[in-house]
């Protein structure tokens, strides 16, 4: 594995299940992550449009590399149904080797 690779885990919001695991297989189609975690069912208090407003969410959490971070966030932003996603990258500071020699492999 390079040293100067980048790793990521990327936080997207969705309005359900369905859309977080379309998403997820888009960007691993493309390459763009190496993998996606859906997790339904959350619940999200948020303020839109001037109130507090709650709604049941899904959560996806796709792992990738700086290289293809720039990409990923486009391609999720152009795919989502949310007028502004929750789009958040979280670099990885340390991770099992082998597991981020996949991600390496796998989202180039």
């Amino acid at each position: 594995m390079q040293s100067h690779t980048d790793f990521y885990l990327v936080y997207v919001t969705a309005a359900d299940a369905h859309e977080a695991l379309r998403l997820a297989r888009m960007c691993v189609e493309k390459r763009l992550a190496a993998c996606g975690n859906v997790i339904n069912a959350i619940r999200s208090v948020f303020r839109w449009e001037g109130a507090v407003q709650e709604a049941e969410e899904a959560v996806l959490v796709l792992k990738t590399t700086g290289a293809r971070l720039s990409a990923l966030k486009d391609a999720i932003a152009a795919a989502h149904s949310y007028d502004c996603p929750c789009i958040i990258a979280l670099r990885i500071a340390d991770g099992y080797t082998p597991f981020l020699e996949w991600i390496a492999a796998t989202a180039r």
